[in-house]
């Protein structure tokens, strides 16, 4: 009789991870400190709660993010199952009513035979096999763990949050339905058009607005993909409009392309509330309430949650992980999640999917063979443990982490080579 593998943290590492050990015969013991104790970025006790986006990124079976989608499908993935079930119409995203979907992933991890969940924080690591996913936001006491054990300082950046306005307080007589190229639905996107004058005087204003500064200890680093909307609206004007506020592939309703837009994407299934796409910031609250009711139709709104920033710590995972993201010095721990150096909340789900395959092969007695690098869970591994340690940052799944294709192939041709590629590796 095996001892329960303890998976410390249920966020969505770590639901995913007791999910696919649960589902192969595996006990385990869920610890997630909320709601006994909080973090500043959540709000809720659910499991998986989505703090961010309400997006898990593209859709498109050609897009890396929907080839790792389907991978994680191929083995029962608790967390896209759960989203499909919770998404909202986003075009060619998967995007998710967030309370809907917590509260499914909750539901059955409670229900499962083989999960026991354990409200309370865990200050020290227990005994026998376990997985370290508490995220980006682990409390204190395990940090001075997971410190004690890897002998270095953590690694950081910030990341902001995007905010939510209430639907009813929006002119809609000043915006439109539409999705980018017409993808999804069609009209899965509100969107709030600017004239090149609305534009430039906006673009001030963001650029001059007064900021959260970090602590006078810490840098203000943060990751690429998730930018404030003020810090890329610093380096140069036009910069929103080919980034988060490009026109491209929207046209008005009286058929006009506009010199920028803002998109609003549905955070529930009821339609009450939008968040603001791209729109992640560390503006102090008063100057959010300022400069976002500059966009038009957004004149009243009332906003359900401002953007915030918090601070995301991460391993040096080249250093200390192994490919089956066991510890090195300490092979019973795992880490899971954001803490080893993956983004965003696919990839989070990604390592605690691999990291359940991987130990219930271990005890069914097979010593596990990593996944390839020519597919999406083998390349985040590949990322984590063979990138220069001296230069390792956070990364979303992207083409560029996978194993070159051989030969020359046609740019056009790429994706779909990729995508062959990975399917014949799990087939």
């Amino acid at each position: 009789m095996h001892d329960p593998i303890h998976v410390i943290g249920g966020g969505l590492a770590g639901s995913e991870c007791a999910w696919q050990l649960a589902e192969r015969g595996v006990a385990v013991v869920l610890h997630e400190m909320r709601p006994v104790k909080g973090t500043p970025a959540h709000k809720s006790g659910d499991l998986a709660e989505l703090v961010c986006s309400n997006s898990l990124r593209s859709d498109d079976p050609f897009h890396a993010a929907g080839l790792l989608k389907r991978e994680m499908e191929t083995f029962g993935s608790l967390i896209i199952g759960k989203a499909r079930e919770a998404a909202v119409p986003a075009g060619s995203a998967l995007a998710l009513d967030r309370d809907r979907f917590g509260a499914l992933v909750t539901s059955a991890i409670q229900n499962h035979p083989r999960i026991e969940l354990r409200r309370e924080e865990v200050t020290a690591i227990p005994e026998g096999e376990v997985v370290i996913a508490t995220g980006p936001l682990t409390s204190e006491a395990m940090s001075a763990r997971l410190q004690e054990l890897l002998g270095s300082e953590y690694l950081y950046f910030y990341d902001a949050i995007a905010p939510i306005v209430e639907a009813g307080s929006l002119d809609f007589s000043k915006l439109f339905w539409q999705s980018r190229w017409g993808k999804g639905e069609g009209e899965d996107y509100l969107n709030a058009p600017m004239s090149e004058a609305e534009y430039l005087a906006f673009h001030a204003a963001l650029a001059g607005a007064e900021v959260v500064a970090p602590r006078d200890f810490e840098k203000a680093v943060f990751f690429e993909g998730c930018l404030p909307i003020e810090e890329i609206a610093r380096r140069g004007v036009d910069t929103l409009r080919y980034g988060p506020m490009k026109p491209v592939g929207l046209t008005t309703p009286d058929g006009r392309r506009p010199w920028a837009v803002v998109q609003l994407r549905q955070e529930n299934l009821a339609k009450s509330q939008f968040n603001l796409v791209g729109f992640q910031s560390r503006m102090k609250w008063g100057e959010q309430q300022r400069v976002l009711k500059m966009i038009p139709g957004l004149e009243s709104a009332h906003f359900v949650r401002f953007g915030q920033i918090h601070r995301n710590t991460f391993v040096n995972a080249p250093t200390h992980l192994d490919k089956h993201y066991r510890l090195k010095t300490k092979p019973r721990i795992r880490l899971a999640g954001q803490i080893t150096g993956v983004e965003g909340y696919l990839e989070s789900a990604a390592t605690g999917l691999a990291i359940g395959l991987y130990i219930s092969q271990e005890r069914a007695g097979r010593e596990p063979e990593p996944f390839p690098a020519t597919t999406a869970l083998g390349a985040l591994a590949r990322h984590l443990t063979e990138s220069d340690p001296e230069h390792f940052q956070p990364a979303n799944i992207n083409y560029g982490l996978f194993e070159e294709l051989p030969g020359r192939i046609r740019r056009k041709d790429k994706r779909p080579a990729f995508v062959e590629r990975a399917q014949g590796a799990l087939a």
